[in-house]
């Protein structure tokens, strides 16, 4: 038996249960005493943990991305529920040959979003913009099966960087039906690129559990896209006009400096390629965190929506 899902925990219970170990630190408190720092998932969610004996020695019998077997008492602490460890033991490897069961998934399987994410493609029509997308797309159907993303915030999760492309495509096709003078050529390629360099800022493994690169650290997805169509135009003798408007869309899609982006958007395709992306993510996030309340129900404060409590409508 697996054990009680995160999603299910509750401040008090005494729980002994199979996750996955998302990542894990050795710290000290103020007064010095070393502990270590866990964070735990399951499908349902994640989960921080703290384990008060431990030290590095207990760290190195751990391994991220594995399951291991868990019993650990659920406190509450700031607001929030947490695991204080009473000990932890990785699984065996018939478990460990489930362990895709235990990660936080997209609802499409993968096999279905890259089919759906061809037929958009194929929709393009302008020939450059065309070779453009069918090039870098061929380059990474495989790693876009598995990669979040992100490594914590919207879409978080394995496929999620594959299923923020499609559900935005999906907006992009509905919002064209009403204001027919956009150009879907345009909108469809700089979707399907805005975040292709992701595959780069992140470090995956196969069950989509990531970490950010040296190169996404230092230089960032939005730079890395630009350069990465400035190749494959050169490549493949592309046309410099159109190029420059994908660019541009790659470059102003985060709107504002502080979040990366050094132009705003001059063109109304770049204009809806923010806030379809802004709209996504918002309705992500609203969505994952009605799961954790009730109808009628209020959360606590959420960074990633500006800080803000959320209501879960209930009439």
């Amino acid at each position: 038996m697996d054990g009680v899902l995160i999603k299910d925990l509750k401040e008090g219970m005494i729980c002994d249960g199979t996750y996955i170990i998302k990542d894990i630190e050795v710290r000290k408190t103020a007064a010095g005493k070393t502990y270590v720092d866990v964070t735990i998932l399951d499908h349902t969610g994640e989960m921080n943990a703290k384990d008060w004996n431990g030290n590095e020695n207990s760290v190195s019998r751990v391994k991220k991305g594995k399951l291991h077997r868990i019993n650990s008492r659920i406190v509450a602490w700031q607001g929030n529920l947490q695991m204080n460890i009473n000990s932890i033991k990785l699984c065996d490897e018939d478990t460990q040959a489930r362990v895709s069961e235990f990660v936080p998934s997209s609802p499409i399987s993968s096999e279905t979003m890259i089919e759906m994410v061809k037929e958009y493609i194929q929709k393009i029509t302008h020939d450059d913009l065309s070779k453009l997308v069918t090039s870098i797309y061929d380059d990474y159907w495989e790693q876009l099966s598995y990669y979040p993303a992100a490594k914590t915030l919207h879409h978080a999760i394995r496929g999620g960087l594959l299923y923020h492309v499609l559900t935005m495509l999906q907006t992009a096709e509905k919002i064209a039906k009403v204001y027919t003078e956009i150009d879907l050529n345009l909108l469809y390629t700089g979707i399907l690129l805005h975040d292709i360099m992701k595959l780069k800022e992140l470090k995956s493994d196969e069950i989509g559990i990531a970490d950010y690169s040296i190169e996404g650290q230092l230089i960032g997805h939005i730079e890395m896209g630009i350069s990465l169509v400035d190749e494959k135009a050169k490549e493949h003798g592309l046309q410099p006009k159109a190029m420059m408007l994908i660019k541009h869309m790659i470059l102003s899609h985060h709107y504002h400096p502080e979040y990366g982006s050094s132009k705003m958007p001059m063109f109304i395709e770049a204009e809806l390629l923010h806030y379809i992306d802004l709209i996504d993510a918002r309705v992500y996030d609203f969505k994952k965190h009605y799961e954790t309340i009730m109808p009628g129900e209020v959360t606590d404060k959420i960074w990633s929506l500006d800080n803000r409590r959320i209501y879960r409508p209930d009439y």
